[in-house]
């Protein structure tokens, strides 16, 4: 249904929120409502016969002054996946995303995390995203690995974001240059011979170098960049979508 005008019938007078997501979208995956071009809240009832646009979220752009229904775009983007997506996890950390993972996280903590921490829930449980104290997630559709990458860069238009080899794909911690003659008994002799630059985990000390391991990651990201890359939305453009000068009503 994305970028298409369909018709949808509904009994009463609903709320918006409720009418999305019947139709199979989370509440965190949208950012922005218009009905008859004015923007408005996810408490707004429906009676019949309005159009309505719905946005996805805007990380990286900012559609103020319309009103928004979560806070300001994320400075940073930064995730937590739940306990069905741990390869994406590992891989969104070596392109250099904060990302939390852990292998034994229920429900509950999910939430509270992603919402303390304004962290994007992906997850592969639908029903996950309609908790109310859940602000931004994404419902990540694909099963394989490399498609579910794809989707993530896509959905958050991320790709500028890519800096691989800057997180440890096992604690998530920053990594940080270290002195090679300080590694010496902390990697294997053929290793520390054959490298000049050392990177260690600054949450659990683990000693990273770019092996063969690095190059793969490079034309990863540098296809994700290539295959993602769009033209930059223009404020203009959205604000010509709404009516000049409206203000949704407290």
């Amino acid at each position: 249904m994305r970028k298409r005008t369909f018709a949808h019938a509904f009994d009463g007078t609903p709320g918006v929120k409720d009418v999305i997501e019947a139709l199979g979208v989370p509440h965190t995956e949208v950012d922005l409502i218009l009905v008859d071009g004015e923007s408005v809240r996810f408490s707004h009832r429906l009676s019949g016969g309005e159009r309505v646009a719905v946005y996805p979220m805007f990380e990286r752009f900012d559609v103020r002054p319309l009103y928004r229904l979560r806070p300001r775009p994320l400075r940073r983007t930064r995730f937590i996946a739940d306990v069905h997506l741990g390869v994406l996890a590992r891989r969104l950390r070596l392109l250099g995303f904060d990302t939390l993972y852990e292998r034994h996280c229920d429900d509950a903590r999910l939430a509270a995390l992603s919402a303390r921490e304004r962290r994007i829930l992906l997850t592969r449980d639908v029903g996950l995203l309609k908790h109310g104290i859940v602000t931004r997630g994404h419902w990540v559709r694909a099963t394989d690995p490399q498609q579910q990458i794809e989707e993530v860069v896509r959905a958050f238009s991320v790709e500028r974001g890519l800096e691989p080899f800057t997180r440890c794909l096992v604690c998530n911690g920053e990594l940080r240059p270290i002195d090679r003659a300080a590694v010496a008994s902390r990697v294997p002799p053929r290793v520390h011979a054959r490298f000049r630059r050392f990177m260690e985990c600054t949450g659990c000390d683990r000693i990273y170098w770019r092996g063969s391991h690095y190059v793969r990651l490079e034309q990863l990201a540098r296809n994700l960049r290539r295959r993602h890359r769009q033209p930059a939305i223009r404020r203009s453009a959205i604000r010509r979508s709404a009516i000049k000068g409206s203000r949704p009503q407290e």
